[in-house]
């Protein structure tokens, strides 16, 4: 079967690359046309679009580039048509996947999607266009199970795939040496994904952390970034290194974490490491979604645990005074103890190991009953 699988973040990329290799297993004919980065490349997809060019955050950043996202969007339903694929997969990036979901819906186009767009949030009226457009959803937190239950549309919950992501992750053998790390304690920085958050993010928490001499800084770089933009914003500052595409090694040193919100908060959670949770938007941008984000958090972590483990510091509570403080929290051991143990019921509230595999099982099954339903038709 032909699929076409869309992703437009590092970690849709992450997760959908796994999908397609269970795939592959699956369906032993699968052919996958992408856009995505450079793991699902790997995994076999013939690459149309890196999400790299269309990683736009925040109300004002989406306004100043509609242009190029229109232009995309235009491109994206021209290359599917021309594809004719079985299946169009959307993986979470609502923004730009609910968009080709209605249109795909009216071109006969199966959609299933995988990861839902986090629409508990904010905009629940979603739900509804989601019910219209979407064949079937697969949700990887356990409470979006019940979410759609209320507006009477059933979905999947397969479990989190970082499970699985995290627990075949083996260690470098000589990590440290091979990035020139001492044994000193490390406190790990993840200031995002996208050039405007890292912009945003890093200034603040290098400034914080400057006076933690007994700890060693290092950025995790992300994939899709070069170098020399850490390199601009670090400046002269020797007591700060970047590892880049080794996030998860990093996170099995680190004493410390200060975590930029997103996915990044739950892989941190799930790796043990102790961490801050920080965001700052474009300030326009914050106050428009202050008036319609309605959850309690907005950390991943103490949104499925539903309690606030780990520390949030939002918009102007993210400044150097805070972030220092926290740090020096993350030092006592009755704190990190109450973390660690918010951890263990992290873990045990996502469910089990193999997410990725019983969201394929579903999805090719679906396909071959339809096929089976198809043939019986007109036989």
């Amino acid at each position: 079967m032909k699929y076409y699988v869309i992703a437009g973040e590092a970690s849709g990329d992450l997760h959908a690359s796994n999908l397609l290799k269970v795939l592959k297993e699956e369906d032993k004919e699968a052919h996958f046309r992408i856009w995505g980065g450079d793991l699902m490349q790997a995994a076999g997809g013939e690459l149309v679009k890196h999400y790299s060019d269309l990683a736009f955050m925040g109300f004002l950043e989406v306004v100043t580039n509609l242009n190029t996202i229109l232009n995309n969007i235009r491109f994206c339903k021209k290359d599917i048509l021309q594809y004719q694929p079985d299946v169009l997969i959307l993986v979470d990036y609502p923004g730009f996947n609910l968009r080709i979901a209605k249109w795909a819906k009216s071109k006969n186009i199966r959609v299933f999607y995988y990861i839902s767009p986090q629409i508990w949030a904010w905009h629940t009226s979603r739900v509804h266009e989601i019910k219209r457009n979407v064949e079937r959803m697969f949700v990887i937190l356990p409470f979006e199970k019940d979410f759609y239950k209320k507006y009477d549309f059933e979905v999947d919950f397969v479990g989190h795939p970082l499970l699985d992501v995290i627990r075949n992750f083996k260690a470098e053998s000589n990590f440290l040496e091979n990035n020139n790390l001492s044994d000193k304690p490390i406190i790990a920085i993840l200031p995002g994904s996208r050039k405007q958050e890292i912009k945003r993010m890093l200034n603040v928490m290098l400034s914080a952390v400057a006076e933690f001499s007994n700890y060693q800084i290092t950025i995790a770089g992300a994939p899709s970034i070069p170098h020399e933009f850490y390199e601009h914003l670090i400046g002269n500052n020797n007591n700060v290194s970047v590892i880049r595409n080794k996030t998860y090694q990093l996170l099995h040193h680190a004493s410390i974490a200060l975590v930029t919100s997103g996915t990044a908060t739950l892989e941190t959670g799930l790796f043990k490491v102790p961490q801050v949770v920080c965001y700052k938007g474009n300030a326009i941008s914050y106050h428009i979604a202050k008036r319609l984000i309605d959850v309690k958090y907005i950390s991943l972590v103490n949104l499925i645990i539903d309690k606030p483990l780990v520390k949030e510091l939002i918009q102007n509570d993210f400044n150097v005074k805070n972030l220092k403080f926290e740090i020096q929290q993350l030092s006592e051991e009755n704190y990190i103890n109450d973390i660690m143990k918010g951890y263990d019921e992290l873990e045990t509230q996502l469910g089990h190991q193999g997410a990725s595999r019983r969201a394929a099982q579903l999805m090719v099954g679906y396909l071959n009953k339809n096929k089976q339903a198809f043939s019986g038709l007109n036989s």
